[in-house]
């Protein structure tokens, strides 16, 4: 099995909670460089997952200049675009973290560079991942829905606004909940469907949360001077075929009705959503034999006793085994680099139609 030595560029939250443990279990991976503005936290990432000979940069620039074979890009948004293209431009692979940037101007140059260069992009899009979704798809490729007219991606949070690091600086994130967490079940759908034409798009962003003061939180008050992002943000979308998917984004909002990284979708043979209760949110519903029905796939594996057949695997960890995989051996590439421009050009339409007061047509 070819080894490839791969580097880390950005060595924060979603650098220790998603990438490098998924890394460190796959076993032709060496970790041999991270680079991090704050090098406290390259030094501890390289002593945690790094090999024995493991260098430590400020500068992604001068990490580039190491024959490394994939680099992962894990900065705030608006890096994403210049970081990726100069890593690729230096003949480096690269996964980088959603969203692929902050508008689609920036996000085309990635797909640009890509093709030029020739080397392989994708961008963290780990919910298609999940063993749920994974289902769903097949029982969409199969046919069970026919086809997908209506969807409604969801991303809401009654009261979980991230207090740390960039989130809620606009200029170095690009928006707030919307491109956070509204960019997965705006994937996710999109992903479902195999639909990736906008055709229009109308959009609100709303910041009435924003500026409480010892605001219940699931981390704690948030500075209402540096909530500089919207709380909250919803958008209707007409595809060029004529199906309708609605978008839900909050961090903060009164409500009851919380799911995140979500969908539902409608089609003329069935239905699916994941709003189920328990381990097993997705259910499935249509009408056979003129009778409803609806019901909950078992998602586990089953065995015998004492042992369920089922490995203790993430949706992140099957996302990175397969981005490898397609690096060495060709694999199918689950998440396209078009497909993640596409969602970006839908979330920057959301946010100027809301800007303009008028839909934006594609």
């Amino acid at each position: 099995m070819e080894t490839l030595k791969v580097g880390i560029i950005g060595c924060g939250g979603i650098a220790n909670g998603k990438h490098m443990p998924s890394l460190a279990k796959l076993k032709n991976i060496e970790l041999v460089a991270f680079c991090d503005i704050i090098p406290e936290r390259a030094e501890k990432a390289a002593k945690e997952y790094g090999t024995a000979d493991a260098q430590v940069f400020e500068d992604y620039r001068d990490m580039l200049k190491l024959p490394l074979d994939a680099v992962h890009v894990l900065t705030p948004n608006s890096s994403h675009s210049e970081i990726t293209v100069a890593a690729l431009e230096s003949g480096k692979h690269v996964m980088c973290e959603k969203p692929m940037a902050i508008n689609s101007k920036e996000a085309r140059a990635m797909v640009d560079a890509a093709k030029r260069t020739g080397k392989k992009l994708t961008i963290g899009y780990q919910n298609r991942f999940r063993n749920d979704s994974q289902h769903l798809k097949k029982v969409i490729e199969a046919g069970d829905l026919g086809n997908i007219y209506y969807a409604r991606a969801q991303a809401i949070r009654r009261r979980a606004v991230p207090t740390w690091g960039v989130f809620l600086d606009e200029e170095k994130q690009g928006g707030g909940p919307l491109i956070d967490i509204g960019t997965h079940a705006l994937d996710l759908t999109l992903w479902l469907m195999n639909n990736y034409e906008p055709e229009m798009v109308v959009g609100s962003k709303y910041r009435e949360l924003a500026d409480t003061k010892d605001a219940a939180n699931a981390w704690g008050p948030w500075n209402p001077e540096e909530f500089t992002v919207e709380d909250s943000a919803f958008g209707f979308i007409r595809m060029k075929n004529g199906a309708t998917i609605v978008l839900e984004s909050s961090w903060a909002l009164n409500t009851l009705l919380v799911k995140e990284a979500t969908t539902m979708l409608c089609g003329t043979k069935g239905g699916a959503d994941f709003f189920g209760e328990g381990e097993n949110t997705l259910r499935l519903n249509g009408e056979r034999f003129s009778r409803l029905y609806e019901t909950v796939p078992n998602l586990k594996a089953g065995g015998v006793a004492f042992f369920t057949g089922e490995e203790a695997d993430t949706a992140a960890d099957a996302e990175c085994r397969a981005w490898y995989a397609h690096i060495t051996d060709d694999a199918p590439l689950t998440t396209l680099p078009s497909q993640a421009l596409a969602v970006t050009q839908i979330l920057e339409a959301i946010y100027k139609s809301h800007e303009t007061g008028q839909p934006v047509f594609f």
